[in-house]
């Protein structure tokens, strides 16, 4: 079972409700995790196009809560005869978790509810395609580090119910410090750590839409580098796929670039457990103090 199902609305466009696993934040002001938007759309946009996602780099504009309706309408500007290139807008559509809103209600309530209807939540761009080619190689290897069931799992400062979107994934540290663990020891001297993540619950494989969620954890590494109770809200993504592969696990190798006036850059490589580049990700943050 996937983490998301689109539903076919037309012509070149879709639709899906913001589930609760596809958020993240403190009870109450959830918000539509990062990732899981990069992958909507990457979904989206091989839906309509049939070919298969070479890069996509997302820009975020405002938070979807749970309960919010969502469409995506795919736009294939370029459709060669290998490649296309094409974007997806995401935008908010009235949903029963909007009714009544505006008129007597505070700005707080309007607050909790999300932004009205029309507004653009996220914008998708990317080209897709292949082409056929004997010439091959790989040059990002992956770390030594230990098997993912011989290192230990995060723990974080919130009870793991399954209701949100690390609560789809099993996170074992295979270096650095994540969840309570990021505040020990002070700045890191590199600021790289290492993740292992599987789904977990739900039976779902790690295809193209499936690597961009993971690839929005890149700012879990925030604390470790900055041994701090630190984290990020991405401005950006971006993804660009290596081979495509089976595997139960995928380690994230994720390095933090610099902090800087409040924000925070830093990049990612997806590996699977054979060593397989699936992925390499980037983004900008803006970096957030717990």
């Amino acid at each position: 079972m996937p983490l998301f199902a689109i539903e076919p609305a037309g012509e070149d466009r879709f639709e899906i409700t913001v589930a609760p696993h596809l958020c993240v934040g403190p009870a109450g002001r959830e918000f539509l995790f990062g990732g899981a938007g990069l992958g909507l759309g990457i979904a989206a946009l091989e839906a309509v196009t049939g070919r298969p996602t070479v890069w996509a780099a997302a820009q975020y504009l405002s938070y979807a809560r749970p309960g919010t309706r969502l469409q995506l309408q795919v736009t294939v500007p370029v459709a060669g005869n290998h490649t296309s290139q094409a974007r997806v807008v995401a935008t908010t559509l009235p949903s029963r978790t909007r009714e009544g809103s505006g008129v007597g209600q505070s700005a707080a309530e309007l607050h909790e509810a999300g932004p009205p209807p029309g507004t653009e939540i996220f914008t998708v761009n990317a080209a897709l395609g292949g082409r056929p080619h004997d010439m091959a190689g790989q040059w990002a290897t992956m770390p030594d580090v230990p098997r993912p069931l011989d290192c230990p799992p995060v723990v974080h400062g919130w009870p793991r119910t399954g209701s949100d979107m690390h609560g789809n994934f099993d996170e074992h540290v295979a270096a650095g410090r994540f969840g309570v663990a990021r505040t020990t020891g002070g700045p890191s001297e590199d600021g790289i750590a290492r993740l292992w993540v599987r789904p977990r619950g739900r039976a779902f494989g790690f295809d193209r839409p499936h690597l961009a969620v993971v690839a929005d954890f890149l700012p879990s590494g925030l604390g470790n580098a900055l041994g701090a109770a630190a984290g990020g809200n991405s401005l950006d993504n971006t993804i660009r796929f290596g081979r495509s592969g089976s595997t139960e696990w995928v380690l994230l190798d994720i390095r933090i670039h610099a902090v800087v006036d409040g924000f925070a850059h830093g990049r990612l490589h997806l590996f699977a457990e054979d060593g397989t580049l699936l992925a390499t990700a980037s983004q900008s943050m803006i970096l957030r103090l717990h």
